[in-house]
């Protein structure tokens, strides 16, 4: 079986599971946020059922509307504070104490290896990175989740991801993924696994894996996943002192599918023209672009490693007069090592916003909403029209790196040349 299936069957209390078959397993962890935690809420309540099956199994984190943008908003963020209490919910993270939800799932070490995790949000894949069973579902599903804490899940078949080779910064893990997608399409992974697996993934850092398990769903992937190695060991015992097991795949594991790439095919930065992910061209062919806004944050690009190369960009430089520049860290964690850093710095030396630890512009949520005709570079995982404001406006999603090269310019640019300059 493959790493998945093994988990699958594991947490169905069967031997054997195959790809479509449907079975019911067991919930390790289950996460709710403000954007749908409170209708999650209102689901369970209408079970009828007084109390959630295991408070100590569930992570509540408020991230999308954080801080409060209107009544709104802290109506919904006060209902599920409230439930929070009412249910004897420890792990719970407010703003100023967490972050985005899928950072501070995998930070805190709330998802170990071998899990299951559900949560209501596509980008739950994320915590695949540990080597777990990460995926988003609805609402209901949740409210179902918290009465009996199981889950009808169809196995899906597995597709590997294998790649070969070194990136050459400073093309990276966001490169690969848009590189990805391009071969893949915004459907070529539905009710499938991506695992990714070579040598360019084993060398990759822990952050920049977590890039790869978060834009699985772009594909329309149930989950991403890698194989747990000592990096992912050794990250997961500095935060938390469960026990866990490390799942592998059998040697003889059969997939769906096979795809093979070498780091070396992408020859140069990659930028997802709107209005997909998987619209991802050379940088140079849309270099020159005109933007009102880059965006550097999220929970795809906005851990420590990102912000180091950005501000390795931005550092003694200042970012176009026009162009409206946010930089938003992932968690307070990360917010806190950037400031010992002194990145944090760097980036209000160079003109750019710093905001609080939130999802911030990577969705219409709160901050950084786009006027009519707007154009933004973002290093978020979603160029869909309409997805941050005015659905005239344009959304290119890239790396760091380039978005950060691009602040500087007010255009979409090539972030090679500050790498010439070292």
């Amino acid at each position: 079986m493959t790493l998945v299936e093994k988990i699958l069957a594991k947490k169905a209390g069967k031997k054997v599971v195959r790809p479509d078959e449907l079975v019911e397993v067991s919930v390790d962890r289950a996460m709710i946020h403000d954007a749908l935690g409170a209708h999650t809420i209102a689901r369970f309540r209408e079970l009828g059922v007084k109390k959630v099956w295991d408070p100590a199994r569930i992570v509540v984190v408020l991230d999308h509307y954080v801080p409060n943008k209107d009544i709104d908003t802290a109506k919904k963020c006060l209902n599920i504070k409230r439930f929070v209490i009412e249910q004897g919910i420890e792990n719970y993270y407010e703003v100023g104490k967490g972050g985005i939800a899928h950072q501070v799932l995998v930070e805190k070490g709330h998802v170990l290896p071998g899990t299951t995790l559900v949560g209501v949000d596509s980008h739950t894949t994320t915590s695949g990175v540990v080597g777990a069973f990460a995926t988003g579902i609805g609402v209901d599903e949740m409210a179902v989740v918290f009465k009996t804490g199981r889950l009808w899940e169809r196995v899906p078949g597995t597709i590997r991801i294998n790649v070969e080779g070194k990136l050459r910064p400073p093309i990276a893990s966001k490169d690969l993924m848009l590189f990805i997608l391009k071969r893949l399409g915004v459907s070529g992974a539905l009710f499938k696994s991506l695992q990714y697996t070579g040598s360019t993934i084993s060398q990759m850092s822990f952050e920049s894996r977590m890039v790869l398990t978060n834009m699985a769903i772009e594909s329309g992937a149930t989950n991403g996943i890698i194989e747990p190695d000592r990096k992912v060991v050794d990250f997961i015992r500095a935060r938390t002192n469960h026990s866990f097991e490390v799942i592998q795949s059998d040697p003889d594991a059969e997939y769906a599918e096979t795809l093979e790439f070498h780091a070396g095919d992408i020859k140069e930065p990659m930028v997802a023209v709107p209005p997909k992910p998987s619209n991802g061209v050379g940088v140079t062919e849309v270099e020159g672009t005109k933007i009102d806004q880059a965006f550097i944050g999220s929970c795809t690009n906005g851990r420590l490693e990102d912000l180091r190369i950005a501000a390795r960009i931005l550092k003694g430089r200042k970012v176009d007069k026009f162009t409206k520049v946010i930089v938003i860290p992932a968690s307070q964690e990360v917010l806190k090592a950037a400031l010992a850093e002194g990145l944090i710095a760097t980036f209000v030396e160079a003109g750019a916003v710093v905001g609080p630890p939130t999802c911030g512009p990577c969705m219409e949520a709160h901050m950084g909403i786009l006027g009519p005709g707007e154009v933004c570079i973002s290093t978020a995982n979603r160029n869909f029209q309409g997805r941050v404001g005015d659905a005239t406006a344009k959304i290119y999603l890239a790396s760091p790196a380039t978005v950060a090269a691009s602040a500087l310019k007010g255009k979409i640019s090539d972030p090679r040349e500050f790498f010439r300059e070292a």
